[in-house]
């Protein structure tokens, strides 16, 4: 087992978690919003970070991403799985030509 589907494993466990002694059960309880608010927050840091050039920084805010888009699917009840056959289902297909033939609602 890789180290996202231990995190998504670990991250459903303390789902029922009590919030005062589980960051992730905190985040859960307080909703979708604050879970996508969370990741959006983390994202953005890892984009500058990223501009800047600074390694290990980028690397940290890159774990933080997968961690809080981790917790995200876990509020909306998207498995991690689910995601990994969406890339298996792209693999081999041009970037492009995979983008254009999204229906987006």
């Amino acid at each position: 087992m890789d180290a996202l589907s231990r995190l998504a494993d670990l991250i459903h466990e303390r789902r029922g978690a009590d919030p005062a002694s589980s960051y992730t059960a905190k985040l859960l309880d307080e909703g979708v919003e604050k879970c996508a608010k969370k990741l959006g927050e983390e994202a953005v840091e890892a984009a500058l970070a990223g501009l800047k050039g600074d390694r290990d920084h980028l690397t940290m805010e890159a774990a933080d991403v997968f961690y809080h888009l981790l917790v995200l699917l876990e509020a909306t009840d998207v498995g991690l799985d689910d995601v990994m056959a969406e890339l298996d289902k792209r693999s081999g297909t041009s970037g492009l030509v995979e983008k254009a033939s999204r229906k987006v609602p």
